[in-house]
């Protein structure tokens, strides 16, 4: 949301973000309007009950209502939220862009403003693979509750005229998750800040591997790379810098203990872009050991350093990687160690495959050229939309 934004403000547009919190970090240029929650899943206190005082309305009743019985009310609830304070604002926007909430909100929005919505990737593959993971009963049902609102989020992108999406894997998964039309799904890339990702300039660590995920997500597959980690340590000096915030006593911290690798995996959360650049840029090798992805930003961002790459041929990771990675199958510790051991062993490889790696990102994965082809669709749907009322 930042750099997409930003880059529309760049090319003349002007932008204005409506977010519920946690409030994002925009750049100059970029009007923020508050649609605040209330923020039931704030990090010093999940889950919390509000007091009394704290009511406002309907909306914030159905909130708790949705928590309370086990279920994720965000979606719906800001997309009512948004369409309640944008039907104060009729004739301040030419369209509506709509960030994967898919509330029933946005048919209200649609009905006074040209409507363009992102879906980075049916949920639909989320809900499969932590029900997969789910050791009992109690917890698949608490799951199927948890992704109530993917019966929403289906019903209402049915609805909507235009599409995004980050992936060709990505639009194939949504037209057989949600039965829509190939010409309403318009295919354009995440990009990455090349300046900011850049090779470094200075020697890598030798033996870090560097992993973004969410490590607690059954999706991102960290358990496989954890595995592979613990093989790798029995035969060389290895270091895993894992950027995510686990869960305390959660399954990655467990596993973790189990396979007694704690001394060489390291976590770092809450970090900067700046940071993160530099992260990515020391390491020797990074990691995408997704068991799906609908587009895979980390995966461009370590290639946008130069760092070689080892990914799960998952998703739409082939697709985004190209010949400029090394891919495992998904899930297959064994197959990772190996591909992680081979580029250790090879600096002629890893010099190759991170030069591919940095000139693929530059010709595919430019925020300006994002913003660009996002741009014109806006146009479509205004044009449209204008046909449609002429």
């Amino acid at each position: 949301m930042r750099h997409l934004s930003r880059e529309l403000v760049a090319q003349g547009h002007t932008v204005e973000v409506f977010s519920g919190q946690p409030y994002p970090e925009l750049d100059p240029g970029v009007t923020l309007t508050k649609v605040p929650s209330l923020d039931l899943y704030r990090d010093d206190d999940p889950f919390r009950t509000p007091r009394p005082g704290e009511y406002r309305d309907l909306i914030d009743v159905l909130e708790v209502a949705t928590m309370w019985t086990a279920g994720f009310p965000e979606p719906r609830t800001f997309g009512l939220r948004a369409a309640r304070l944008l039907r104060t604002r009729l004739g301040d926007f030419d369209v509506v862009h709509d960030n994967q909430s898919l509330g029933s909100g946005l048919l209200k929005i649609a009905e006074h403003f040209p409507l363009v919505a992102t879906i980075h990737h049916p949920i639909t593959r989320d809900r499969e693979l932590d029900l997969a993971s789910a050791s009992s009963w109690r917890r698949k049902l608490t799951l199927r509750r948890w992704y109530g609102f993917l019966r929403m989020q289906e019903r209402v992108a049915r609805k909507i005229g235009s599409l995004l999406t980050v992936s060709a894997n990505s639009a194939d998964d949504i037209r057989a998750a949600f039965g829509i039309e190939a010409d309403r799904i318009h295919t354009i890339p995440l990009g990455v800040n090349t300046e900011l990702f850049a090779p470094p300039s200075t020697p890598r660590v030798a033996g870090r591997i560097v992993c973004v995920a969410s490590a607690d997500a059954p999706l991102k597959g960290v358990p496989t790379l954890l595995e592979a980690v613990a093989k790798l340590r029995t035969e060389r000096e290895v270091e895993l810098v894992l950027v995510s915030k686990l869960a305390p006593g959660g399954a990655t911290e467990r596993l973790i203990d189990a396979l007694a690798i704690g001394d060489v995996v390291r976590t770092v959360s809450g970090i900067e872009d700046t940071e993160l650049a530099a992260l990515l840029a020391s390491a020797e090798v990074a990691a995408v050991p997704s068991l799906y992805e609908g587009f895979s930003l980390p995966a461009v961002e370590a290639m946008s350093c130069g760092t070689p790459l080892v990914a799960s041929r998952a998703g739409a990771i082939p697709e985004v990687v190209g010949d400029a990675g090394v891919l495992v199958e998904p899930g297959d510790a064994a197959q990772l160690a190996g591909a992680l051991a081979g580029l250790f062993d090879d600096p002629g490889a890893r010099e190759q495959l991170g030069a591919k790696a940095r000139a693929r990102v530059l010709d595919r994965y430019s925020w300006a050229a994002v913003a660009a082809q996002t741009a014109s669709v806006y146009e479509q749907a205004i044009a449209a939309r204008e046909g449609r009322t002429n």
